[in-house]
């Protein structure tokens, strides 16, 4: 696409009807009964979350997902009205902003489940007073079935589900737990994914023989929703996937081994261009350190991109990226706001040319956000959410 007036050279393309695409890939794979909860947490995986929570909504999504209370208040400002889920705790000064904005959260713990309670009982009395009626407020009880992170043991599920139940301000919207190792492929992981999942049932149970709806059951995020669609429940929590990219070993080639093909589109693009170019003698030295030098006469090109905007300064070495459809090397230490990239003769090659670091093909990116990751030791989910607030978001339709 063309540099918008008064735009900057880095900038990353938001191509939305991958999204959509990927959403209604999602839910065509997923049983129909199934309901959807698109997780838009990190600014929707650094994609921009209100504009992908409301393609979500508009494509059929049931729940949304954040991770703190701000992020949820971004959404219901924005005016959607889908319901919200909390992944994480929350402070007790965000309590009130929770209930407020009809946020739901996770609970796993007798005070906690006292905190959210105290603000439910307030926010209740003040409508009250303004002769509104109060409904009890969700809240979903989380079951550590093997994470280690947040939740009540499952032994602890009964007692904690008559805790809410008993409650006049809350009520048991549903229960979830998150698979630690449902990404992998070994028989150690598959067992330690089978231990979860058989604890999770049981809790599930046992709160149903307490005679309490359980609610809407959820467990499942990307990896375990496409490999394990028995273990799907009434809710799957799809992620990484929404965005184009699948989680460690559950791959897309993976998937059409076993016959149950997935096929996801990625959605950003980071794109840059050449700021200046540079011609370079054999032996003259680029960026801090001098680190590389030139074994032969060279172009180097300038892009105004570095680790302040999302690059890894780890990717020096091994970062390339394209311009004109073909792949050139990043030179010497990656700076905070700037790279050199070697260009070689650089024919053809203009002054703010665009260069793209990754993205789906139709950017013109011959580097995805997995093959960055690959390169760095790292996972698309760190590409992605790394990438910097300056970096303006640009919804391409």
């Amino acid at each position: 696409m063309n540099i918008m007036s008064g735009m900057r050279l880095t900038f990353a393309e938001i191509y939305i009807k991958n999204f959509e695409a990927n959403v209604k890939a999602i839910k065509k794979f997923v049983k129909p009964e199934v309901k959807i909860c698109c997780s838009v947490k990190a600014d929707a995986y650094g994609h921009g979350a209100v504009p992908c929570a409301k393609a979500a909504v508009k494509c059929g999504a049931d729940f949304l997902a954040v991770a703190t209370v701000g992020e949820g208040i971004e959404l219901r400002e924005a005016k959607i009205k889908a319901p919200i889920l909390l992944l994480s705790y929350c402070s007790p000064s965000e309590m009130a902003d929770l209930v407020k904005f009809n946020i739901t959260p996770f609970v796993g713990d007798e005070e906690y489940i006292g905190l959210v309670e105290a603000a439910a009982k307030k926010a209740a009395k003040a409508s009250q007073a303004q002769k509104a009626a109060a409904k009890k407020f969700a809240v979903h009880l989380a079951v550590d079935s093997g994470m280690g992170r947040v939740g009540c043991l499952p032994s602890d599920a009964a007692a904690l589900a008559k805790r809410i139940a008993s409650s006049k301000c809350l009520c048991l919207g549903g229960m979830c737990t998150h698979f630690a190792s449902a990404d992998g492929t070994s028989a150690r992981d598959r067992s330690y994914a089978k231990k979860q999942r058989d604890a999770f049932a049981a809790a599930v149970e046992s709160v149903k023989a307490c005679g309490i709806n359980p609610g809407i059951v959820h467990a499942s995020a990307s990896a375990a929703l496409m490999d394990k669609p028995e273990w799907q429940f009434d809710m799957v929590r799809p992620g990484i996937i929404l965005y184009g990219y699948y989680p460690d070993k559950i791959t897309e080639k993976y998937l059409r081994a076993k016959k149950t093909p997935l096929v996801v589109k990625p959605v950003m693009a980071l794109v840059t261009g050449i700021s200046a170019l540079r011609p370079f003698k054999k032996g003259m030295s680029v960026s801090y350190g001098s680190t590389w030098t030139a074994a032969k006469d060279t172009t180097i090109g300038v892009l105004p991109i570095g680790y302040a905007d999302g690059l890894l300064r780890r990717q020096a070495g091994s970062l390339k990226v394209s311009v004109g459809g073909k792949l050139y090397p990043v030179r010497g230490r990656i700076c905070m706001d700037q790279c050199m990239v070697d260009l070689g003769s650089a024919k053809g090659i203009k002054r703010f040319d665009r260069a793209v670091v990754f993205g789906p093909k139709e950017s013109g990116a011959l580097l995805t956000a997995d093959d960055l990751a690959n390169a760095a030791g790292t996972i698309s989910y760190e590409i992605l959410t790394c990438i910097g607030k300056r970096v303006e978001r640009v919804l391409v339709k």
